[in-house]
């Protein structure tokens, strides 16, 4: 199997966009629209495709704007704007400030680097965005963390690494972030069905899916001061018990023989042969056993962070 490309990150894109119409802008002295499609990795982000629009212009009028209220970055003449398909921050916590474009500190001080030596007395006006953005963004979480009307401009190496745990994380901690300016804690939930038991106690604003991430999301939110409650279906809870930090399959299966043993320490019956939890579940008592897993899943964590971890087993 070849080796999944990497790729650049939008803030990268957006970059060599600002690049090209800024030449066309200085050359010209007109109103310059570059494109850059973000087509170049292996990775399975929705912004995949996206094509990313610079304009630049000497009037603000000319530029197409995402149309939230916000204030443009600012360095010496030159103003920058949300674009179409662009977001802009409407809550405290993300690393763009609210009431700006959704662009991230890298890749917008690396335009303001470019452009250094072409800074003049003449004002100059920048919109960043994104050709559907606003649609694409309906399948982030961006709407639930204040980024309104379109996507973010992301980027810190510069590179996206196909099928990163790293973005996953970031974007778990950009929701903590926000979270963390209402909320004490925070509701972890690894799927459809342990979210749906979450939202009949929790809102929405407090409840985040971590997928498989169960060691690294509890330890971003402890980071954060942040408290836990693990909303988790009794086998990935069987494989937390077990010592698994992600649940992935591609980490490992649950250990039957294991389990096989806490059954029969605890109610002494043979379980040989047993394969699956849910035919274990059907041969003792379910209640008693998922106490147990329960119990064993909570000391693991106690081990790991060394503070109690809230868990409801679902």
């Amino acid at each position: 199997m070849s080796e999944l490309k990497k790729g650049y990150t939008t803030g990268v894109h957006a970059l060599l966009a600002f690049r090209s119409a800024l030449g066309v802008f200085l050359a010209t002295k007109e109103t310059a629209v570059a494109k850059n499609q973000k087509i170049d990795n292996d990775d399975l982000d929705v912004t995949k495709g996206a094509t990313i629009v610079v304009v630049i212009s000497n009037q603000k009028n000319e530029l197409k704007l995402n149309p939230t209220p916000h204030k443009p970055y600012r360095y010496k003449n030159l103003q920058i704007f949300a674009g179409e398909g662009v977001g802009v921050v409407t809550k405290d916590g993300l690393k763009p400030p609210k009431g700006y474009p959704a662009i991230n500190p890298t890749p917008l001080e690396a335009i303001f680097k470019y452009y250094e030596p072409f800074a003049s007395s003449d004002r100059v006006y920048c919109s960043i965005g994104i050709e559907d953005g606003e649609k694409i963004a309906k399948d982030t979480a961006n709407k639930k963390v204040g980024v309104v009307g379109g996507l973010s401009i992301l980027g810190t190496t510069g590179w996206v690494k196909p099928v990163s745990a790293e973005a996953y994380l970031d974007s778990i901690e950009a929701e903590l972030s926000v979270i963390k300016q209402t909320y004490k804690k925070v509701v972890f939930t690894l799927g459809n069905s342990s979210k749906r038991e979450a939202l009949k106690v929790y809102s929405e604003e407090e409840i985040v899916e971590i997928g498989n991430f169960i060691y690294d999301g509890i330890k971003i939110a402890i980071n954060l001061g942040l408290d836990v409650t693990l909303y988790i279906g009794i086998a990935k809870a069987v494989k937390v018990a077990q010592g698994f930090k992600n649940t992935h399959n591609r980490f490992g299966s649950i250990d039957f023989k294991e389990l096989q043993e806490w059954a029969r320490e605890k109610w002494n019956v043979d379980l040989s042969g047993v394969i699956t939890v849910k035919a274990l579940c059907e041969m003792v008592d379910e209640v008693q056993f998922k106490k147990m897993v329960l119990s064993k899943s909570k000391k693991r964590l106690k081990e790991w962070f060394d503070k109690d971890i809230d868990i409801r087993i679902v």
